[in-house]
């Protein structure tokens, strides 16, 4: 199946209007044993996601991808399909247009036949030197990695919530743990996702809601090709299969993941480091 472009709604308030009865269309039999996981990919052309998909087609899981680049999509969806996923369907889309995620959070729902995972790997590392000297710059790295990952994932909390079900796993960074030079504008957004995650776990953690902050340290991926000590990071199969497992867990899922798992006291140490020393680091 092609991607599917999703219409522009002027006007359409992306957290209001849940749909209390959505209507399958075309999606996956209704009546399945139970085993296949219904599975929403936003920003499935991100290494980790792709890689993450790769592990979720492999065991046959029904899948839903979303991605603003239609011929990396495609390719992504068609090796899906050849690797034995249960069910593919796509929808190109640009995300950072709030304005269409309350009908494409419908659509896709309403092709998979329900949900059971929702994973959130929307962003992009942006310019760090042109945003120190373009507001827009920062502004822009800011929406994608911030705003418009809020506007998803309150539809998306409002809709499990609502069904006391489902699974947000949320990939955010390492890099939200502590401003530095090299990177405070993405770091910043990260870390302003994070705080947005913790919240929202808090309120729908009662619903039955489970929502998972990911942070991954420096991983192998197109994003990254070119940076400094690139081949020192870590594995994106690797980084992916762990977050694979992790979310398997479902309700006993840990609450923040770090992978790999080091990044956890390498931040703890960093956090730990006095700002008057820290700000005459080159980090």
């Amino acid at each position: 199946m092609s991607p599917n472009p999703i219409p522009t709604i002027p006007g359409h308030n992306a957290t209001a209007d849940l749909p209390l009865t959505l209507q399958r269309k075309g999606g996956p039999a209704d009546t399945r044993t139970g085993t296949r996981q219904r599975i929403l990919v936003l920003g499935a052309t991100s290494g980790i996601a792709e890689a993450s998909i790769r592990l979720w087609a492999s065991r046959g899981e029904d899948l839903f991808l979303v991605g603003r680049n239609a011929d990396r999509l495609a390719a992504v969806a068609a090796d899906a399909r050849v690797r034995g996923a249960g069910f593919v369907d796509t929808a190109v889309a640009d995300l950072d247009q709030t304005q269409q995620h309350a009908e494409l959070m419908a659509h896709a729902i309403n092709s998979l036949g329900g949900l059971d995972v929702a994973y959130v790997a929307v962003g992009v590392l942006g310019d760090q030197t042109k945003a120190e000297r373009s507001f827009a710059e920062a502004a822009q790295i800011m929406h994608t990695n911030l705003i418009a990952p809020v506007s998803l994932l309150t539809w998306l909390a409002n809709y499990c919530a609502q069904r006391h079900a489902g699974t947000l796993a949320v990939l955010s960074s390492v890099a939200g743990e502590r401003g530095r030079k090299s990177n405070y504008v993405y770091g910043s957004s990260k870390a302003g996702l994070t705080a947005f995650v913790d919240g929202l776990r808090n309120r729908v953690d009662r619903d039955g809601v489970k929502v998972m902050t990911i942070k991954p340290g420096p991983v192998k991926t197109a994003m990254t090709e070119g940076m400094k000590g690139e081949r020192k990071f870590a594995d994106v199969n690797k980084v992916a299969a762990a977050i694979v497992k992790a979310i398997d867990k479902g309700a006993k899922a840990p609450d923040v993941l770090n992978v790999p798992g080091i990044w956890r006291l390498l931040m703890a140490v960093i956090r730990l480091i006095p700002e008057g020393r820290f700000k005459r680091m080159d980090l």
